[in-house]
């Protein structure tokens, strides 16, 4: 069925306000029996007008509402003579759009209101319509942007949508579309141009466009964002999180570009991906009618950041790691699985956090309280008895006993999390929504059989794949709808919780039972090999492969840690961390000691470093270690593993999985954790100076020789 005929098109609309103009557009609609309750749909477009005018600068109005009493993608198109107040600063719209779009979607023809949408940001196909004398020709100059079967040259058909995604629509087949590319392999728009003579470099940008229904909004914003770039000389991807869809951009994508836009009236998913990218951030209807001047602020915050790399390292700061939420399509198998272990971790990790921090402060009032036992007392409460410990039933807000209890109640539940977080969401990165529940009740079920973070592993994998599969059954379409709510989680949850009880847990339990009792059995020399490799791994690449290998080590042994105080697995969490804040730190110093072996923006880095470095952010060391990679490097691993083979050598203890030294009251142990790590920043910084003090001299004495 065609999205728009010649019964939908008013060629005279005279209406005295928007509302009664919307009336007479979706008669038409009922007319054609697209609709089958007028009031229902009217009511919805009203809804939809109340989140935000639909009115668009340049004359233009597109009232528009997904509902039930629609059943098929549909337009209305009227042109008004005298023109219409549809909410727009600029005067009234003298062209009309109703977009109709069935509750549920639709599919191909959900391809074609994002490529109309495209179409009215363009003054050709503005101009077609106002000149157009007939209904017919309205009709064709429509279907010429929105036929599916006919995509602009250059340009890619558009990908075959599926269950979550589709590829974003190709670009109409205009004059003007045809610059603007096609979709890109990632599922997102570009905009190209070739750099102008005697100009500043063209840059990389990224955007991202959503509007609350993801009907017109969304596109519309995407091709302003697009043609503002061509026209400044600049290359743009646009992420456009609406009705049709789009693959996210890339990770490398994104790594590449100079600054990101957001113009979005929804949150933007997955926020997290542009963390430490200079953002401009503003409403959809921003980017619609001033898009040029986003653009220029794009390119001034650019600049900005370019000369001032701390920007980009106090950013960071904010979501107070790196780890991976998102997996790449194109990477290999060993990365990918890198990717949904440090996913489950990600989302873990405010859990062992809030537990761990709890569970520390109140161990540290049950001692001001009670004594040098007085953490063993508070472990030993029983919420269902009438003893002192009892809060839920004798809560004494003036006693440090009552709080301290309170504290560990707290804390205990939110460590109960941690394993079913770690599977769900290692399945939920497999498979998406559809692993939720069975990784995270089968991960419930790995805690109770004790089998610890071993188990959540492989429950979060099980379940994963086993949901991916599932979900891609070529099912019949009544069923189709619910596949994703009930279908798949109680087929992956049946299977997986099944398979672990009855064959994998009792196996798995062993082991953990098996790793527990060689970890408690750590001491001397052998806790202080330990220690000397995981520093040196969290020393190695600041934040890479390997230094997340080592955290995650740390972070997945605090599920197991219980509420002890100094389990071992506390113990190799401050050797973690103590070693990861080494490295900034040092090049801090070495910095300040000898600044004249470093460039100036190396020491300007060096400034930065000193915070980034006491917060836990290795990260902070990494613009040196490109600049020099061999000697930052080895100094790195050599001063990182001394710290962390002192920290577990001297037994001290963690139970926060962040924060340096702003948990430092929380660290057991705490003088004897700071002596270890100042050994290994100062061991660190000298080896650095040394080296480049050599290096330095040796120049030297070869431009005399020379």
């Amino acid at each position: 069925m065609a999205l728009i005929t010649e019964g939908q098109v008013i060629l005279d609309l005279a209406a005295p306000d928007r509302h009664e103009a919307t009336r007479l557009l979706a008669e038409r609609l009922v007319a054609t029996g697209r609709c089958t309750d007028i009031d229902t749909f009217i009511a919805d477009v009203r809804a939809r007008e109340e989140k935000m005018a639909t009115g668009l600068p340049g004359g233009i109005g597109i009232p528009h509402a997904r509902s039930a009493a629609i059943t098929e993608p549909s337009l209305v198109f009227g042109r008004s003579t005298d023109g219409i107040d549809w909410g727009a600063k600029d005067g009234p719209a003298r062209l009309v759009f109703l977009i109709a779009a069935p509750e549920a979607g639709g599919e191909a023809h959900m391809q074609m209101l994002p490529k109309l949408a495209r179409a009215l940001m363009k003054k050709d196909f503005k101009e077609a319509l106002a000149a157009a004398t007939s209904e017919a020709e309205v009709v064709d100059i429509v279907s010429r942007e929105v036929a599916l079967d006919a995509p602009a040259a250059g340009a890619a058909a558009p990908a075959e949508p599926t269950a979550d995604t589709t590829a974003p629509p190709a670009a109409p087949a205009t004059a003007s579309a045809s610059a603007a590319g096609a979709a890109t392999a990632a599922g997102a728009t570009t905009a190209t141009a070739a750099e102008p003579a005697g100009t500043a470099r063209g840059l990389k940008l990224i955007g991202v466009t959503s509007c609350p229904t993801g009907i017109a909004h969304t596109y519309m914003a995407a091709e302003a964002l697009e043609a503002a770039a061509r026209e400044a000389g600049h290359e743009i991807l646009v992420e456009t999180q609406g009705s049709a869809g789009s693959k996210p951009l890339t990770a490398a994508q994104i790594a590449d570009a100079d600054a990101v836009i957001f113009a979005h009236d929804l949150p933007v998913k997955d926020l997290h991906r542009f963390t430490g990218k200079p953002t401009v951030d503003v409403g959809v209807k921003k980017a619609i009618s001033d898009g040029p001047a986003l653009v220029t602020q794009a390119e001034r915050l650019a600049a900005e950041w370019a000369a001032d790399p701390t920007k980009a390292a106090a950013a960071g700061i904010t979501t107070h790691d790196a780890l991976t939420t998102k997996v790449e399509d194109n990477v290999g198998t060993g990365t990918k699985i890198r990717q949904w272990l440090m996913t489950g971790v990600s989302y873990m990790i405010p859990f062992v956090a809030a537990g761990g921090i709890l569970i520390a402060l109140s161990f540290m009032l049950a001692q001001v309280s009670l004594g040098e036992n007085g953490a063993i007392e508070i472990v030993q409460y029983n919420l269902t008895s009438d003893d002192q410990y009892n809060i839920a039933q004798n809560f004494d807000a003036l006693s440090l006993t009552a709080w301290a209890a309170l504290l560990f109640v707290i804390g205990g539940a939110a460590f109960g999390f941690l394993v079913p977080i770690l599977s769900g969401f290692i399945a939920f990165a497999i498979a998406d929504r559809p692993g939720l529940v069975p990784g995270i009740v089968s991960g419930f079920i790995a805690n109770t059989m004790n089998a610890g973070f071993l188990g959540g592993l492989a429950t979060g994998f099980i379940a994963g794949f086993a949901a991916r599969w599932i979900s891609n059954w070529n099912v019949h379409k009544g069923v189709r709808g619910v596949m994703p709510v009930v279908v798949t989680p109680l087929l992956s949850t049946l299977f997986t919780a099944g398979l672990f009880i009855t064959v994998l847990g009792r196996p798995i339990a062993a082991v953990m039972d098996a790793l527990n009792t060689w970890l408690e059995g750590l001491s001397g020399g052998n806790a202080l090999i330990l220690g000397l490799i995981l520093g040196a791994m969290m020393g190695f690449d600041l934040g890479g492969p390997v230094n997340k290998t080592a955290y995650f080590f740390a972070t997945a042994g605090l599920a197991g840690a219980g509420v002890a105080t100094d389990a071992p697995q506390l113990k190799i969490m401050a050797a973690v961390m103590a070693a990861g804040m080494v490295a900034p730190l040092a090049m801090a110093l070495a910095t300040t000691v000898r600044p004249r072996l470093f460039s100036e923006p190396e020491r300007e880095n060096g400034k930065a470093a000193w915070l980034l470095g006491a917060s836990f952010i290795s990260e902070g060391a990494i613009p040196f270690a490109a600049a020099d990679p061999t000697r930052v490097i080895a100094s790195s691993v050599v001063g990182s593993a001394i710290t962390g083979g002192l920290a577990m050598l001297f037994g001290a203890t963690l139970r926060a999985p962040h924060g340096g030294i702003w948990v430092l009251p929380l660290i057991g142990n705490f003088l004897l954790f700071l002596l270890a790590l100042v050994i290994g920043v100062l061991v660190m910084a000298t080896i650095v100076v040394a080296l480049k003090s050599r290096d330095s001299r040796q120049a030297q004495v070869q431009a005399v020789a020379a």
